[in-house]
């Protein structure tokens, strides 16, 4: 499958990272710990940087929290992580880096929600000061919008404006456009203030697929800044990732999205890098970028009443996402390995042929044999006890042969 024509934007530059500008499409996650608690909000960047995020978003919502960051950051960077750090605002983030010099410096990123920075004539004010401060430390702020939180003047002047029309739109329509509107009028004022569009990444978060995919194409097409993709508030188990594949999916495959992240509710006590995961798979799953071999299977039906093509793959799986972290360095370009493990002759030996590496196991009633495939060529048949081991050393040998120069795999 061919990548999408990307939407072209402006390169935002941030640590060692590029956002937009066509870079590869970042993963961001946030914590949920308390941010003054350094030790837990640190574990908690460090699991999350482990399971692949490439940025993290940290609360700032009091000066605890505010002089925390910088304890953080110095103990990122003693223990050699070098993830960047986006602080997250609401009210009173002027004040908070105002007063803390420290923070303004330890953040890479700045996170403002338009709606959010203060009512009336100081609301202007308000977000002067925290563009003026990333100007100052040259920092990115990510102007964020949400439909929780929307700019209560704008939407009003919409919906008057609307109604006047011969014609009205739906309340959702013109919710959509005043999301689009409130996202670009902020970024347009910053633009005055003096913060380079090479500094500025758009977000308009609502709660609805249908809806994130209409805002994200008009700011697409009336903008060129970065945009992060995340449908806000997804929800908790299967409902919050099949709706976050979806809407980020389809946007991601019209060439629409600089960096994502997956709003997932975590089970109590749950894994925080679930969210980190479901981002890495859509990428890959669009072909966008590989991050760990992966591992087709068939999903079962009464011909493999057996479950040891199941174990098979579970185990190769197992295999290759442990050794990764070795992997990536020994052996460049083995994250795009494709490996396929097949319970029964129907499809197997086919879809074998389009792995890399594949192997087709006999199914309830087949021959004890298991052909196996190389680039499309049956090389092996494996037979008796022991064809999970064999075709795990296989595999093993298939790596060391494409992908290392005088290296061999763990």
């Amino acid at each position: 499958m061919n990548a999408p024509q990307r939407h072209q934007t402006h390169a935002v530059k941030i640590r060692h990272l590029t956002i937009g500008g066509g870079a590869p499409i970042m993963v961001q996650s946030m914590t949920n710990t308390d941010t003054a608690d350094i030790s837990k909000t640190f574990e908690q960047i460090k699991q999350l940087y482990e399971a692949g995020s490439e940025l993290v978003r940290i609360t700032v919502n009091n000066e605890a929290a505010a002089k925390a960051v910088p304890v953080i950051r110095e103990k990122l960077d003693a223990a050699n992580i070098p993830v960047p750090l986006a602080g997250c605002f609401h009210y009173n983030g002027h004040t908070l880096l105002n007063e803390n010099l420290g923070l303004c410096e330890a953040l890479d990123k700045y996170r403002i929600n338009p709606g959010n920075v203060g009512f009336g004539a100081k609301r202007d004010r308000n977000f002067e000061i925290m563009i003026e401060k990333a100007i100052a430390y040259k920092k990115a702020v990510r102007i964020g919008v949400n439909w929780g939180s929307l700019d209560q003047d704008l939407a009003t002047r919409l919906m008057d404006e609307n109604a006047a029309l011969p014609v009205p739109k739906t309340a959702d329509e013109v919710t959509r456009e005043a999301l689009v509107q409130s996202a670009l009028i902020s970024a347009q004022k910053a633009e005055a203030i003096g913060l380079s569009p090479h500094q500025i990444i758009l977000s308009a978060k609502v709660s609805r697929v249908p809806d994130l995919i209409a805002v994200y194409r008009e700011l697409a097409k009336r903008s060129n800044y970065a945009l992060h993709l995340g449908l806000t508030e997804a929800g908790m188990g299967s409902k919050g990732i099949v709706a976050t594949a979806l809407a980020e999916g389809i946007l991601l495959f019209e060439g629409i999205g600089d960096t994502i992240r997956a709003s997932l509710t975590p089970e109590p006590n749950g894994d925080r890098t679930l969210e980190v995961k479901v981002c890495r798979e859509i990428l890959q799953a669009l072909g966008l970028r590989s991050f760990t071999p992966e591992v087709s299977a068939c999903p079962g039906c009464g011909r493999t009443t057996s479950t040891v093509f199941q174990e098979l793959a579970q185990k190769i799986q197992h295999y290759l996402d442990t050794s990764m972290p070795v992997w990536k360095e020994r052996f460049p370009g083995v994250e795009t390995l494709k490996v396929a493990v097949m319970g029964c002759i129907v499809n197997g030996p086919g879809e074998s042929k389009h792995a890399d590496i594949g192997i087709s196991l006999p199914g309830t009633g087949e021959q004890p044999v298991a052909p196996v495939f190389t680039d499309g060529v049956k090389t092996h048949t494996l037979r008796g006890p022991h064809i999970a081991e064999e075709f795990q050393e296989l595999v093993r040998t298939y790596i060391e042969k494409r992908f290392g120069v005088g290296q061999k795999a763990a």
